[in-house]
């Protein structure tokens, strides 16, 4: 029996989010032909088809070869994906499984729980990123432009999405729920968001009406960070409206945790 002299609540709540990041880890290697295999195959195919294929007569994207510029925005769109789906089936699996319930009525705090599996979705993200960075060395060669910007901009976007892929988690009733927002949003964001094009080439209006999806600021950093390209976002806007979105993001699926929506119905 464990004395209250005994309780060391930092101690039991590091305890508690390991427990929770490690399964989640180890969820996504145990069936990572699934997991990993087929976004490191995905992506070689976009850089066969955009890089060999078209970017012979596409030619130069701001200054650069296609194939170089084509490569971050690829890169972070598989952060993107990979990190809202790691953590909107596993939170939405556990849910629908009604285990879930025995992690709420513990005496776990909900910020831990929340974080851990936020983790796990950033984990799988940056373990994508980085299978793809490699594959794309075959294809283009490249020197890291700015490692620190590269690195804090994967983060704030793995930690991002994998956060509202909680929160589609938690709304969702059926497995077919969890595929809505990825197909009529997600996918539109990171196909105009520039991950394909510079920005710069299309006209005014629409450049101005592409500042309000949040995926640009992220492509422009991650481009600006790994060969040094300049968009049409600077790099202080971009931290700030990504690290502003995270910070939202992170209360919101706080308080759905706090009062239970979507969990206790």
């Amino acid at each position: 029996m464990i004395s209250n002299r005994d309780f060391n609540p930092i101690r039991e709540n590091w305890i508690a989010f390991c427990t929770i990041f490690i399964k989640e880890i180890r969820r996504f290697i145990r069936i990572w032909p699934q997991t990993l295999l087929p976004p490191a195959i995905t992506m070689v195919l976009y850089f066969v088809i955009l890089g060999r294929v078209m970017g012979s007569r596409i030619g130069k994207m701001d200054d650069y070869d296609y194939m170089t510029f084509v490569v971050p925005g690829l890169i972070i769109m598989s952060v993107i994906i990979n990190s809202y789906g790691n953590v909107v089936s596993s939170f939405f699996g556990s849910k629908f499984q009604r285990s879930i319930e025995e992690l709420l009525i513990s005496p776990v705090p909900n910020w831990i729980i929340l974080i851990g599996f936020v983790m796990g979705g950033v984990c799988r993200g940056l373990s994508v990123a980085l299978v793809v960075t490699l594959l794309s060395l075959f294809f283009v060669d490249f020197q890291i432009y700015d490692i620190g910007v590269t690195v804090l901009t994967v983060l704030l976007t793995a930690t991002l999405f994998a956060l509202g892929g909680f929160i589609n988690a938690i709304y969702a009733r059926t497995f077919d729920d969890i595929s809505i927002v990825p197909t009529f949003i997600l996918t539109p964001m990171t196909y105009l968001g520039g991950v394909f094009y510079s920005v710069r080439i299309l006209p005014e209006f629409w450049q101005e009406l592409s500042l309000i999806n949040p995926v640009l600021y992220q492509v422009s950093a991650f481009r600006y960070g790994l060969i040094g390209s300049r968009g049409v976002v600077n790099l202080g806007s971009s931290f700030l409206v990504m690290g502003v979105a995270v910070m939202v993001l992170f209360g919101y699926s706080l308080y759905l945790l706090n009062t239970g929506k979507g969990l206790r119905n």
